[in-house]
């Protein structure tokens, strides 16, 4: 496990939905430490996934949780899936925006995928397109691709790449699949707790 104290310069902000609102629920955490998955690749994204830890533990409140499950199943091309963000609302637009954003979307199959980024897409990664061309852009990368079952929350995606035609084009975006890194986060949050 690729482990690195350079996390110290981050500061979590959670139980907000607004960046800049003086919110009495809002909680800032500062990094410990991260993990980055050992066969990172940063020119083909491939295994893009790292974890994060902070230096005290989180306090759950009615506008903080967990979510309730990491995904231990593949996920399937056609399911329904949304993210959420900070990031641009457009290619014109510099710069996160202050509320908090979300978007539905529907997987695509990997062949669908590789239509569009080519060979360098492989099974631990999953497209998503939304309507409208709306999807993730400049400053959601990190983002969570979440999947309701019933009651159920499933994180089954983070968000990892973006068309270099720009975010309003009608290419899909790109997560890396939670389900394949299921062991790898497991062994990590046991083993550094």
């Amino acid at each position: 496990m690729d482990h690195n104290s350079s996390a110290l310069l981050f500061t979590i902000r959670l139980g907000s939905n607004n960046l800049n609102a003086d919110d009495p629920n809002v909680l800032l955490l500062s990094t410990e430490t991260y993990f980055l998955h050992p066969d990172y690749d940063p020119l083909t994204l491939s295994n893009d996934y790292g974890l994060i830890r902070l230096r005290m533990p989180i306090t759950f409140t009615e506008y903080i949780w967990a979510a309730s499950f990491l995904s231990a199943n593949p996920l399937p091309a056609g399911a329904e899936v949304l993210t959420v963000g900070w990031g641009q609302i457009s290619d014109e637009t510099a710069g996160l925006v202050d509320d908090l954003r979300y978007v539905n979307l529907v997987t695509l199959s990997n062949e669908e995928c590789r239509m569009v980024f080519g060979n360098q897409v492989n099974d631990n990664m999953v497209c998503v397109a939304g309507n409208n061309n709306e999807g993730t852009c400049r400053g959601d990368l990190g983002s969570p691709l979440i999947q309701y079952v019933g009651p159920m929350v499933f994180n089954v995606g983070v968000a990892s790449f973006i068309s270099s035609n720009g975010c309003e084009s009608s290419d899909p975006s790109g997560f890396t699949r939670t389900y394949s890194y299921f062991d790898w986060i497991h062994n990590v949050t046991s083993n550094n707790t």
